[in-house]
């Protein structure tokens, strides 16, 4: 359930309203008994703690053995195909 702000538009009180989203909105002040509005905010932002949230921290150990034996033999590799052989001289 998401956390709802809300501002009085006569006494500028602001208050936070934990509430379904099928709830109707709040319409009264809980300090003067004014009209409020819901304040659209930002919300808070998606925090990931601890391990297990990068794509290598779950990794078998095959896979890894895979990868380093394959970045070991590129670069032992041949030069780019694009590069053309020197002219002979005579």
């Amino acid at each position: 359930m998401p956390t709802y702000w809300y501002r009085c538009q006569t006494c500028h009180h602001e208050f936070e309203e934990f509430q379904k989203m099928s709830d109707p909105p709040v319409r009264d002040c809980p300090k003067c008994g004014g009209v409020v509005m819901r304040v659209i905010t930002g919300g808070t932002g998606l925090i990931f703690k601890g391990s297990g949230f990068y794509i290598t921290d779950y990794r078998k150990e095959s896979y890894k053995k895979d990868s380093s034996s394959d970045s070991s033999s590129s670069s032992t590799s041949t030069p780019p195909a694009d590069s053309k052989p020197k002219p002979k001289t005579e």
